[in-house]
């Protein structure tokens, strides 16, 4: 959803009931893009967030508190000289523009007043924040530099005189008689989606909020031009009258829409039409940013740390599959040892035959039903018993490496199916803290450096408070419990359970370890399926089908000593196929 004009206008009246004649106590700029400034008024302190990225672009109030670098940037100790101290004396928009100027009283470096306007233009890629001096509209600096080798329009550099971003040739929606609005938007193609020709034709609308605006009006979203009469015109001219008088309120209402995971996906300017099996929320222009961004900037940063953590897991697997072929090859050729038994075996019982000096010897194999002939070859300087004495100590030899062989194998087999039990928990994890624990137990496992490590520092352990399993109801009434990672799992299993809980888990797939927690009682078979679902649904097999989940008792589960996070033993099992899902209540 854009951060469009009209909803631009919300925050900015919202900014002068709220921020007008506050006082700039601080500016950070925890990102490249992005500027926050401490505004107190008396009894209140505000974050201001300001943000010229070509993707988030935008400025409103935030509660979220971020983490500012050692040393601030450039532009951050500029805005510093200049604001801190300064009095905010409004916040304007020019009509709809997506350009709001935050005006503030400061003192110059001889103490004299001066007046200076911080622009947040919110254009795209073309984004800026740009300070200006008001007394002759001179460029003090932007946070994005560029010359008339970017755009022609103007250059945004220190002493170039500051030119508002390009209008757009919009009609302002506030300013439009019902006859103007009319001839504005039939005046396109027939052919377009009256959506795109509002767009086009209207100052402060994306295309989202023209869609609510004409499905606000009873009229199809996707309506085309040739399609609208004089009823639909009518209609779509008082549901633009409705918005833009919300819009003038008091109290504006924006609204906030949620995926059925409860993320936050889209906003509007104003409260739109409910479609059901969806939520919706209705704040404040200023909350609703603050929430849309800020769960925005989360799942980025969860999706950037989980991309970390999958880069070093498949290093790790990369290696350890080299190592593996490497192993499997030193077992195939310590499995050749038997032939030099036979050697041996085959040159004892032939001693009298075998004379020094020979070359190879040509032997019946008594091992062959058909007493077939084998080529031994031998050291001409040793007789035959030295040479069958030879060809033991190579069978002894190769029957030891076989065996270590074997168990480094069998090890790094069982660390590939560790560490894809980690990357599977690592792409089901939620949040940050669900990803922290996945993060220490790589720490501990060694996969990881701790950050006390990364950053040369002797620092204690941060206690980080243990996160509880999953919990969900079964239709029946049975708890069920499911671990999110594999020091969860341990805890969840081996502490958690009792003897008599089912315990569940997906058959030769990583995932969760689940239990349901029987209390004694029998275990109906509605709720081992739905049991079985949740073990399917929070496992590498999310997306299957007909999955196939192993159900036993707890008490025949087992960890093996030494054995990795999350590695269990179990027997007197059953299995059951399901499909995953989410049956159920989630306590």
């Amino acid at each position: 959803m854009p951060f469009d004009g009209l909803f631009l206008h919300g925050i900015c009246k919202e900014l002068n009931e709220k921020l007008n004649q506050g006082r700039i106590e601080k500016i950070y700029q925890p990102i490249r893009d992005e500027i926050i400034l401490i505004i107190s008024k008396p009894g209140s302190k505000y974050r201001l967030l300001l943000n010229a990225n070509a993707i988030n672009a935008r400025a409103h109030i935030t509660s979220a508190v971020r983490t500012n670098p050692t040393a601030p940037p450039m532009f951050c100790m500029l805005l510093r000289k200049h604001l801190e101290g300064g009095r905010i004396v409004g916040f304007f928009q020019q009509g709809l523009d997506r350009v709001l100027d935050i005006r503030i009283d400061t003192r110059d470096e001889t103490g004299q007043p001066a007046q200076k306007s911080l622009f947040c233009e919110i254009m795209g890629r073309h984004s800026n924040i740009i300070l200006v001096a008001r007394t002759d509209h001179t460029i003090i600096d932007g946070i994005r530099r560029y010359t008339h080798a970017v755009s022609r329009h103007r250059e945004v550099l220190p002493g170039r005189r500051y030119i508002a971003p390009p209008g757009q040739n919009k009609a302002n929606p506030f300013d439009l008689t019902e006859e103007h609005f009319r001839e504005l938007v039939m005046g396109d193609d027939l052919d377009e989606p009256l959506a795109i020709a509002i767009q086009k034709k209207l100052d402060g609308l994306s295309i989202p909020t023209c869609r609510e605006i004409i499905e606000l009006a009873g009229l199809p979203a996707d309506l085309v031009l040739n399609h609208c009469g004089e009823h639909e015109l009518r209609m779509l001219w008082q549901s633009l009258q409705q918005v833009l008088e919300a819009s003038k309120a008091d109290a504006i209402k924006t609204t906030l829409v949620y995926n059925p995971q409860g993320c936050p996906v889209e906003f509007f300017p104003m409260p739109v039409v409910p479609k059901d099996n969806v939520k919706y929320s209705y704040q404040a222009a200023n909350e609703t940013a603050d929430k849309f961004f800020s769960d925005k900037a989360g799942r980025e940063e969860l999706r950037k740390q989980k991309a970390l953590i999958l880069d070093r897991i498949k290093k790790e697997n990369k290696r350890l599959n080299k190592k593996l072929k490497l192993q499997q090859k030193s077992v195939l050729d310590a499995e050749e040892g038997d032939q030099y038994r036979l050697y041996g075996e085959l040159l004892t019982a032939n001693l009298y035959r075998v004379e020094r000096g020979l070359n190879e010897v040509e032997l019946e194999n008594y091992h062959d039903p058909e007493l077939k002939t084998i080529t031994i070859p031998l050291i001409p300087e040793r007789s035959g018993a030295e040479n069958a004495q030879n060809y033991f100590k190579k069978y002894n030899k190769a029957r030891n490496t076989l065996v270590a062989a074997q168990k480094m194998a069998n090890q790094t087999s069982e660390e590939l199916q560790y560490l894809e039990g980690v990357a599977t928990a690592v792409e089901l994890a939620e949040n940050a803290e669900e990803l922290g624990e996945i993060r220490q137990e790589l720490v501990s496992q060694g996969y990881l450096k701790s950050p006390a490590a990364v950053q040369g520092k002797k620092q204690a352990k941060a206690r980080q408070p243990k996160l509880k399993p999953l919990e969900f109801t079964s239709s029946e009434g049975f708890t069920v419990l499911v671990g999110k990672n594999n020091r969860q799992n341990d805890t969840l299993t081996l502490k958690t359970a009792e003897d008599t809980d089912i315990w569940l888990h997906t058959c030769k797939i990583p995932g969760s370890h689940v239990i349901i927690r029987a209390g004694g009682r029998p275990v109906p078979d509605q709720t081992l399926l739905e049991a079985a679902a949740l073990s399917a649904y929070y496992s590498r097999a999310r997306e299957s089908s007909n999955v196939p989940v192993d159900y036993t008792l707890r008490k025949h589960v087992k960890k093996p000593n030494g054995a990795k996070p999350g590695y269990v033993i179990y027997e007197k099992q059953k299995t059951v196929y399901v499909d995953p899902g989410v049956p159920g209540g989630k306590n």
